[in-house]
């Protein structure tokens, strides 16, 4: 494999304008994750920016931008406008998609959905989970739960479907972490396709590559990382960085 990481990043948030270029510790968001994800040493790092000033910030981190229409509707159209301007001759053929608003997430993550495309070969998408935070996870909309084909102690599972509502009856409970890790082809497939019943109704992308019959797989890890969607959690994350500096 030879995978290529786009993290794709826009300046319009509904929730936290212009949260890319957040300072958090003294760096910007947008290059705390550009930094953990060339931590991860699985490929070249792109930001895929719907602005200029999210480029110019990555470049000056001395990362490489490629800048994107702004009008687009998703994250994962972005990545697709970044891969083909980056490599059209198709060199690459795993992209990672990882959100612009994990400034912490752990390099490992990343290097653990690789891992199951390697070990998978059936699988057209990976991605992560985590186990629940709290007994209130299972109740909040908020926390996207991956039902996954899983036996007790296994390191990665099939998902079989992803939802917001709660879900009952004993097991654990995995909170989906929004990284994927695309082969080339079940990407293109899933960008051209339309968005799908499931994926309207939950509010959930990844479900319309569950019905486009696309498998994903989920490597299980620690912990969930702090995602940056509103001014608390960027207090929160602003908290961490200074607890850990």
């Amino acid at each position: 494999m030879n995978p290529l990481v786009i993290i794709p990043a826009r300046m319009a948030a509904s929730r936290l304008p212009g949260k890319p270029l957040a300072d958090i510790g003294g760096t910007p968001m947008i290059v705390r994750v550009l930094r953990q994800a060339e931590a991860a040493a699985i490929g070249p790092v792109v930001v895929a920016a719907g602005e200029a000033e999210i480029a110019e910030a990555v470049i000056e981190a001395g990362g490489q931008a490629a800048l994107t229409d702004p009008a687009l509707a998703s994250g994962s159209d972005r990545v697709l406008a970044a891969l083909g301007a980056i490599d059209p001759e198709g060199r690459h053929d795993v992209v990672v998609n990882l959100q612009g608003d994990m400034p912490f997430v752990a390099p490992k993550t990343l290097t653990a959905c690789i891992g199951v495309l390697a070990a998978e070969a059936g699988c057209d998408i990976a991605t992560a989970v985590a186990p629940e935070a709290s007994p209130a996870d299972r109740e909040d909309p908020s926390v996207v739960k991956a039902i996954l084909s899983l036996a007790p102690g296994d390191v990665r599972g099939r998902a079989l479907y992803f939802t917001r509502s709660t879900l009952y009856g004993v097991g654990p409970i995995w909170k989906h972490v929004g990284i994927y890790a695309y082969r080339r082809a079940a990407l293109a497939a899933f960008a051209a396709a339309p968005p799908s019943p499931l994926e309207r109704r939950e509010q959930l992308e990844q479900l319309r590559a569950l019905e486009l019959g696309l498998s994903i797989w989920a490597a299980v890890m620690d912990e969930t990382p702090i995602s940056v969607d509103t001014p608390a959690d960027l207090e929160a994350a602003r908290a961490f960085a200074g607890r850990a500096s």
